[in-house]
Formats: structure tokens, C-alpha cells, sequence
């Protein structure tokens, strides 16, 4: 293997270096499947929640945001499914306790009723329900069951026509929301990718039945040019179309990332029909047809469009395609390699480090002092701690696309020198000019040439 492949264990371990990803209750062994998010891990979801919040709502005059409760009404799942489906199935070991998915592991063991990691007899496939159940008040019964919400989209189809009510929605519109989920997972793995707490990034798109088919091709290509347009390597995307429907699917489809271990699903766009509302009808006893006033008061249960996104996923795949170990050493020189995250400015944690030369002759209170005018415009950081290079190189590994370095120069013509990540470049700018120079550059923001990469 090339020592400077990408693997999950680099990501994992700059994650914790960093500040983006720490093992939640770390001092006490670790809690499986669940991540706690740094400093700066935090910052990156924040920037990428708002990015897309932005894409399917600021930029969408007929999509509307939500954020729904957790804990719903029990029937809230009953009606989708969830409590009669929303399964897996399950066998363990009866000697050495490993508990496997039957549908996953070697159809030959499981024939065998033998496990593959000690040879000891397997129990009989059972179905095992991945929501998790609590009580809602002191007793512990039946009537006081709730669940912690295994998706976010229920929470949009329960109140669709309050928000169709409320706002004056006309179809088609969509309802956007993002929001943790909970999914008791048999296995958690690949850090952050497979988890039994996690965010999502749903929009539910409703339209006019016979108007479906031209909306989910829309969708289809409204999602793609998401990730081109923050400059995700479209070689390392593609669309992975679903053979086998869910029973509420006409159509559906996945864009799948190449991670470290292979591709897998990062967003799905499906076509559910009007399942999920035909269902709520049902079990609430409540009309929810929407009545077309513009066409003659028609009544009809729209059709769905689904766009979701796992944002902990999201978060992983920018991770690990802005990595690069790059070469930096010129020619004839020995090999000098830089740790490097291409982030695009908009979703780089940190946007601008400024850094004095020194920390004497008052170069630290003017870097200071400039830092501050930033604040407003940008997320900053501030380090005067070692050489310069060695300052530059701890911003790479973070993804900071701007350098702000204050020297002598600046006390005496008021100038700084912006150095620019990811090609290394660096230019004189007046301190006067500074925000307006990055806001230019960070619309205008090309990614770099990457066919170099791993």
C-alpha cells in the first residue's frame, strides 16, 4: 500500500489530533457506535447544514424549513411501518455471544448454523427492531411507549397541511428539515458512517401524481450539481439505481461515494408515492388530500419526492476528499509532505488565520487588532506560537484556506500578506482592501487540480 493512500485510520487520527471527531465518553473506555464533535468538527457540520440549508431553501422560493419533534405520537409509526417492518435479522453465537445480520453474513455459515469467528452453534434468525423504545411519564407500560424517531421524514408528513394551511403553499413545494435520528444498528462502523445517532437532511418534495417522473429527474440533477458545485471530485460520485423498492417506491436511486472503504450510499432521492400520506390518512382518521384552488378546487394525495442526506456522512466525505499528503519539496530536494484539506471556503471550518511574524515589536497587538475587524465577515483563528511555516502547516491540516501574515512592513505602508492554501501562493494586499479581497476570493473560489491524489 502507498504510504500516502487515504485510509480511515488517517482520517480517524487527524480527526482527534485536530479537534473534529473525539469517541464520546473516551475517559470511560469509549460508548460504541456513538462520536462527540470538537472544535472544529462542529464548525464543519455547522458550515455544511448551512450550505445545503441554503441550497434547498434560500434558493427555493417554494421550500419551506421545519424542525419536528423527536418523540411523536406512537400511531406516528405504526402508520409508516416502522413497528411491523423496520427490522433486521438477527443471530448470535451461542458460545461466544457475536451477534451477526443473517441477510449480510456467509450464507453457507448461516445454513450451517455456524459461526464464523469461534465455530459454535448459531441461534435461529429473529427479527430485530432497529427503533428505540422509551416511556413517556412514571410507568413503565404499554400506553406510555414512544420511540425515538428512526428518521426525520414522518415529521414533515404529519404536518404538511399545516404548513400548506399556514404559509399558503401550492403545489409543487417542498418541505426541507434537518434533525437528529436514531437507529439501534446490530453493527456501528467505519467511525462516524454507520452510527446509532445521526443527523439527516431531508426535503420532501410534493407534487401533482402524473407530475412525478419530471420532479424526481429534476431533484436527481439538482442534488448531483450540490456536490459539484462545493467541489467534490465527481470521479469519486456516482448513481447506484435501486433493483429491489422499498414497498412505499416507484423509483429510486443513490449517490454513492467512494470512502476509504469502498463506495457507499451518501444521499438518496426516491419517488415515494402518496404512501406516507395515504397511510396518515388512515390511521388519523384526518382528509389530508390537498385541494387545488387554481384548478377548479381538485382534490388529490400528492406524490413525494425524498432528497436524504445523511449530514454525518456528509461530513465524513468532505473529510475524506479534501485529504491530500502533497509533496511539497521542490525538484532535486528531498520528499517534504504537507497534510492538507481542500476545503472550499465556505464549508472550511476556519476561514482566515492571522498570523504575526513575531510576537515583538507590536506585531502581535496589530495582528490582533486586525483579526478583530475580521471577525465580522469571517470565522477566524489566531496563532503566534512557533515559526511560520510551522504555523502554515497546522492551518493546512485544518482546511484554512487564507493565511493573514502581519509584519514589519505592515506598521510602516499598512499592506499584509494573504497566502493562499492550496496553491501556496502569496500576495501583497492593503489592509484596507482585505475583506472585500476574500469575500472575492471566496466566491470566485476554484477547487484545485486533484489528479494527482490517491
Amino acid at each position: 500500500m502507498d504510504s500516502h493512500e487515504i485510509t480511515m485510520e488517517k482520517i480517524v487520527s487527524l480527526c482527534k489530533r485536530r479537534g473534529f471527531v473525539f469517541q464520546s465518553s473516551e475517559i470511560y473506555g469509549g460508548q460504541a457506535g456513538a462520536w462527540d464533535y470538537g472544535p472544529i468538527g462542529i464548525e464543519l457540520k455547522k458550515n455544511i447544514q448551512n450550505a445545503w440549508w441554503k441550497e434547498m431553501t434560500q434558493l427555493h422560493d417554494n421550500i419551506v424549513g421545519l424542525d419536528a419533534a423527536i418523540l411523536m405520537h406512537p400511531r406516528v409509526w405504526e402508520a409508516s411501518g416502522h413497528v411491523a417492518n423496520f427490522s433486521d435479522p438477527l443471530v448470535d453465537c451461542k458460545q461466544c455471544k457475536m451477534r451477526y445480520r443473517a441477510d449480510t453474513m456467509d450464507q453457507d455459515a448461516l445454513a450451517a448454523k455456524k459461526c464464523p469467528s469461534c465455530g459454535g452453534e448459531l441461534t435461529e434468525p429473529r427479527a430485530f427492531n432497529l427503533m428505540f423504545k422509551t416511556h413517556i411519564g412514571p410507568a413503565e407500560d404499554t400506553a406510555s411507549i414512544v420511540y425515538l424517531r428512526p428518521e426525520t421524514a414522518q415529521g414533515i408528513y404529519v404536518n404538511y397541511k399545516n404548513i400548506v394551511q399556514s404559509n399558503r403553499m401550492k403545489v409543487p413545494f417542498g418541505i426541507a428539515q434537518v434533525g437528529k435520528a436514531f437507529r439501534n444498528e446490530i453493527v456501528t462502523k467505519n467511525f462516524i458512517f454507520r452510527t446509532c445517532e445521526f443527523e439527516q437532511m431531508e426535503m420532501q418534495f410534493f407534487v401533482k401524481p402524473g407530475e412525478d417522473d419530471k420532479w424526481f429527474q429534476y431533484w436527481r440533477e439538482q442534488r448531483w450539481n450540490f456536490y459539484k458545485k462545493y467541489g467534490i471530485r465527481m470521479e469519486k460520485l456516482r448513481w447506484y439505481h435501486h433493483d429491489k423498492l422499498a414497498h412505499y417506491a416507484k423509483d429510486a436511486y443513490d449517490i454513492e461515494y467512494e470512502f476509504p472503504m469502498g463506495f457507499q450510499e451518501l444521499e438518496g432521492i426516491h419517488n415515494r408515492t402518496n404512501f406516507d400520506l395515504s397511510q396518515h390518512t388512515e390511521y388519523a382518521g384526518k382528509d389530508l388530500q390537498y385541494i387545488d384552488q387554481d384548478n377548479g378546487a381538485e382534490r388529490y394525495i400528492p406524490y413525494i419526492i425524498e432528497t436524504s442526506a445523511g449530514l454525518t456522512r456528509n461530513l465524513l466525505m468532505f473529510l475524506c476528499d479534501a485529504y491530500e499528503e502533497q509533496n511539497v519539496a521542490k525538484e532535486g530536494e528531498p520528499e517534504d509532505y504537507r497534510t492538507v484539506l481542500h476545503f472550499h471556503p465556505k464549508i472550511a471550518p476556519i476561514t482566515v488565520a492571522v498570523l504575526p511574524l513575531m510576537k515583538k515589536d507590536g506585531l502581535a497587538e496589530l495582528a490582533k487588532e486586525i483579526q478583530n475587524e475580521l471577525k465580522e465577515d469571517f470565522v477566524t483563528d489566531y496563532d503566534q506560537s512557533g515559526t511560520i511555516g510551522k504555523r502554515y502547516r497546522r492551518q493546512d491540516e485544518v482546511g484554512t484556506p487564507f493565511c493573514i501574515t502581519v509584519d514589519h512592513d505592515t506598521k510602516e505602508d499598512g499592506s499584509v500578506t494573504i497566502r493562499f492554501r492550496d496553491s501556496m501562493e502569496q500576495v501583497r494586499v492593503p489592509r484596507s482592501e482585505l475583506v472585500q479581497r476574500l469575500r472575492d476570493e471566496i466566491k470566485n473560489y476554484q477547487s484545485p487540480s486533484r489528479e494527482s491524489w490517491a
